[in-house]
């Protein structure tokens, strides 16, 4: 058995923490396991799943306490001897992948899921990182083409050193359910409403104030218009008072943070994601695969794409033309939802599939660099 070192950073209910528990469900655990180093100020850990599925959670100090998180990090390295290392923090890996190769790990993977707008205090450290984050890496990979660029260069990319591997998900288990509809609608009040959802952090990245722009131009063309947000974030404050400004309290449903969030794709009318920027997003194809005319930013890669129910809106578009094409498309789409998860595993978006090739990228580079030992 081959047991890889899953550097996750800080874990949240988030697309990151879908992305690795999707490819963990469905790999050969009889062949490869996974052991997850998590930052302390994580909030989404799902430890008994992991743990169930054989693998083990190691907590260290945030980056915050840099020197201590290094410290505890090299230790558990060092300690597990592990074969593979896989660093899911973007430019954060240059630490973990300098440590790991300081504890004599031999494959050090370093895996870009996200970029970064000029316009976002945080994306200063990125681009400050940038160069420096595959320094101590030899493998790179990526959940899409633009992801890959953006961290490791059009040239490495060219090159074929970047592989990529999409953000998946079950395609199956997140298909639309009309059983499921209905008695959510049911319990919420939503008979009667057109529901346009989201689901996030609200947090600058996602462009939350903004999407409450384009809603409070939808309701002034459909009456009947109502919009759901499930997330947790800084922002979450002055995105209420937006609300109010509009007068528009009655129309927002603001459910916070939750995990059991598969009953409200099947139950929403539409989706909507007007990011500065996204890797791939795990929630525009699970979207998707419910059959929910999903509305995307320009932004976010075309790649993303992974059924007729993917839309793309450039942001510089004011709010009301936005929400002008949303509601024409909504009219003139015929939406037959059962169809959407077929749609979603012929465009290889399927964890099954993805899965065994992870696990086969991984026996391989095993296989390789002992031939070489």
């Amino acid at each position: 058995m081959i047991r890889i070192a899953i550097i996750a950073g800080v874990l949240h209910s988030g697309g990151k923490r879908s992305l690795i528990m999707e490819y963990f469900r469905n790999i050969n655990r009889s062949k490869i396991q996974f052991d997850f180093i998590c930052d302390s100020n994580s909030n989404g850990i799902p430890f008994e799943e992991i743990e169930s599925l054989g693998g083990k959670v190691y907590i260290v100090p945030p980056y915050k306490h840099i020197i201590a998180h290094l410290k505890q990090t090299y230790r558990i390295l060092k300690a597990n001897k592990y074969p593979v290392v896989h660093a899911f923090d973007n430019t954060l890996n240059l630490f973990p992948m300098m440590l790991a190769r300081m504890a004599g790990v031999k494959i050090r993977i370093s895996e870009s899921i996200s970029k970064g707008d000029k316009n976002e205090k945080k994306t200063l450290v990125k681009l400050i990182l940038r160069p420096f984050s595959h320094l101590f890496a030899n493998h790179y990979m990526a959940n899409s083409v633009d992801c890959g660029i953006w961290q490791f260069g059009k040239g490495a990319y060219d090159m074929g050193k970047v592989d990529i591997f999409k953000t998946v998900i079950n395609a199956e288990d997140n298909a639309f359910n009309q059983e499921l509809r209905d008695a959510t609608r049911k319990i919420y009040g939503w008979k009667d409403k057109t529901v346009y959802g989201f689901i996030g952090r609200y947090v600058p990245q996602k462009n939350p104030l903004f999407l409450i722009d384009i809603f409070n131009e939808i309701r002034k063309i459909q009456d009947n218009a109502i919009l759901v947000m499930i997330g947790f974030g800084e922002l979450e404050e002055e995105i209420m008072r937006k609300v109010k400004s509009y007068e528009i309290e009655d129309k927002v449903v603001n459910l916070g943070r939750r995990d059991d969030i598969k009953q409200f794709y099947s139950s929403f009318d539409t989706f909507l994601l007007p990011s500065l920027y996204e890797g791939m997003p795990v929630v525009g194809i699970e979207a998707q695969c419910a059959g929910l005319p999903t509305f995307f930013s320009k932004n976010i890669t075309e790649e993303t794409t992974a059924s007729e129910f993917a839309h793309y809106i450039d942001l510089a578009q004011p709010a009301e033309n936005w929400a002008k094409y949303i509601v024409e498309t909504m009219n003139n789409q015929g939406v037959d939802r059962n169809k959407a998860y077929r749609q979603i595993i012929t465009a290889g978006f399927d964890s099954r599939n993805e899965a065994l090739r992870l696990q086969q990228y991984y026996e391989e580079k095993v296989r390789t660099t002992t031939r070489h030992t």
